[in-house]
């Protein structure tokens, strides 16, 4: 758990309160608990045209990530924003220990000069019996573990025993960046506890958060909270599932 000053208390209360009692959801659930945390637009948009990345968070915002980030076990982004982003997926605006970065990749196509395979904790990549012996030989030269899982008719990485893998290897909570297709997912599996979402005051007309028409019926927040940091505004809180 991350142990330095806190950027912004009261935002974060809950979130602290919720991660300090992640083993027991292991325990009652048999997967970890998992935060979504993402920066859009005012329209909604966590990307430029084309995929486009853009800066969206203000310096304080990002700060609030990091620790985010600091306070959690892993961190998991699909393979479509390692390709576009090349991210390093680190704590390095506050103190903190960096989380196992794990990447859901069905084919493995995560690029051998990524910086995730330069960093000091190696990923985890998360794939299918689809991907090839030589892609996974190549990753695991580069220090990354491969964890092969069962597909969904779609071929993509069934989410619900990636959960329960990462269980078994002790991770009690996961935080999951994105993007759009891994955020939908992870929505359409109902596997996510809590939410974090920075609102930056400008329009983008970019890629959507989420994809669209896919999540019926649509989860809510159950209890929530806002708070300004800097230019941005951050809307956190519990999420709930509804049958009706």
């Amino acid at each position: 758990m991350f142990s330095g000053e806190r950027v912004l208390v009261p935002i974060l209360d809950e979130l602290y309160t919720r991660l300090a009692a992640a083993e027991a959801t292991v325990e009652r659930l048999g997967r970890p608990m998992f935060t979504v945390a993402y920066a859009q637009s005012l329209d909604g948009s966590i990307a430029g045209e084309r995929n486009r990345p853009i800066a969206l968070s203000c310096g304080h915002s990002w700060q609030l990530t990091h620790e985010i980030r600091a306070a959690h076990d892993a961190i998991l982004v699909g393979i479509g924003t390692v390709v576009a982003d090349n991210p390093r997926l680190t704590v390095r605006l506050v103190r903190g220990t960096d989380p196992r970065p794990i990447v859901v990749d069905s084919l493995l196509r995560l690029p051998r000069e990524a910086h995730l395979l330069n960093e000091d904790r190696k990923p985890w990549v998360a794939t299918t019996e689809r991907a090839g012996n030589e892609s996974e030989a190549a990753l695991r030269s580069r220090g990354a573990d491969v964890l092969r899982l069962p597909a969904l008719d779609n071929g993509w990485v069934n989410l619900e025993a990636l959960a329960g893998c990462l269980a078994d290897l002790g991770v009690a909570h996961v935080l999951v960046e994105g993007g759009s297709r891994i955020l939908t997912s992870f929505l359409k599996a109902r596997l996510v506890d809590y939410v974090v979402v920075t609102v930056s005051p400008q329009f983008v007309g970019g890629v959507a958060a989420l994809a669209r028409n896919e999540l019926s019926p649509f989860p809510r927040l159950r209890s929530w909270r806002t708070e300004r940091i800097g230019d941005d505004l951050v809307v956190a809180g519990e999420l709930e599932f509804s049958d009706e």
